[in-house]
């Protein structure tokens, strides 16, 4: 069984439109912080991650699935897990829920990259401390 990273999140005005709803593009944050808390929560931020290694963690892709909406003050939970993993990159999903609701989906692919923007090999620090959360499928 693997492990998730949760992370919460309190919807602001400055998140919302008019009408008090969560614009479509928030929601991008919002993953990109759980991301973020995930690093954090192993003991390492892109700083460090920048720093000690000399890589970045990018984003290549995002599949988003928006399935309802989030308003105004509502409290929002982001469970964060990694779906498969290569040698120099991983697919982390990602689902918003509301309360019993999932309100997004979302599978992103996320590369570790050089100083000369090239694939580099996952850092073997960094990929033992992920391996509680990989799910079954590991690519090679």
């Amino acid at each position: 069984m693997h492990e998730n990273f949760f992370h919460k999140i309190k919807v602001y005005y400055e998140d919302t439109d008019s009408g008090g709803v969560v614009y479509y593009a928030n929601y991008l944050k919002y993953l990109e912080r759980a991301r973020t808390e995930a690093l954090f929560s192993i003991g390492f931020s892109n700083k460090k991650i920048q720093d000690q290694f000399n890589s970045l963690i990018i984003v290549k892709s995002c599949n988003i699935e928006y399935k309802k909406s989030a308003h105004l003050e509502d409290e929002l939970k982001i469970r964060s897990f990694i779906k498969s993993i290569t040698k120099t990159s991983f697919f982390m999903n990602q689902i918003i829920t509301k309360g019993e609701d999932t309100i997004v989906e979302a599978q992103v692919h996320l590369v570790f990259i050089n100083n000369e923007n090239k694939p580099v090999k996952i850092p073997d620090e960094i990929y033992l401390k992920f391996k509680p959360y990989f799910c079954d499928t590991i690519k090679t």
